[in-house]
């Protein structure tokens, strides 16, 4: 009976778990999805934006918000969970390289899969100047020191 009771109460611990883990890089996930179905969206199906964008670099931009908020995204769960402060900064930094190497990890889908698209490599140092932004205000403003 005992075993019963631990094996019901351990299921209902690794429920909780996955709820709370769900729950919690849902959204990023979700940005993620985003993030995947715009950069494999075919070149010609992108608005022209105009040669002003070209001035500015709006672009590259672009990039660094949108890396920026998927880095954020990731991290976020990572912050709520109760770890010590280094053993965040480490997930931190790795989720920032995580996000890094998928950027460049699109730019190749584009260039191999993707008609009217291209690799990039600004594009690459777009995305990973947006998740050092993210590892940075997230360092900054969560971790405790």
């Amino acid at each position: 009976m005992l075993s019963v009771f631990l094996k019901r109460r351990d299921t209902l611990f690794l429920m909780a778990t996955i709820k709370s883990w769900f729950n919690g890089y849902t959204p990023a996930f979700i940005w993620w999805l985003i993030v995947l179905v715009l950069m494999c969206t075919p070149g010609n199906d992108l608005p022209e934006l105009g040669s002003w964008t070209e001035l500015i670099k709006l672009d590259k931009i672009i990039h660094v918000g949108i890396f920026s908020l998927m880095g954020y995204l990731f991290m976020r769960p990572v912050y709520k969970r109760d770890l010590p402060a280094a053993q965040k900064q480490n997930y931190f930094l790795k989720i920032a390289i995580c996000i890094s190497l998928w950027g460049i990890t699109t730019e190749f889908i584009q260039h191999f899969w993707i008609p009217g698209r291209s690799f990039d490599l600004w594009d690459w140092v777009a995305d990973s100047v947006g998740a050092v932004i993210a590892f940075l205000i997230v360092k900054k403003y969560f971790l405790k020191r």
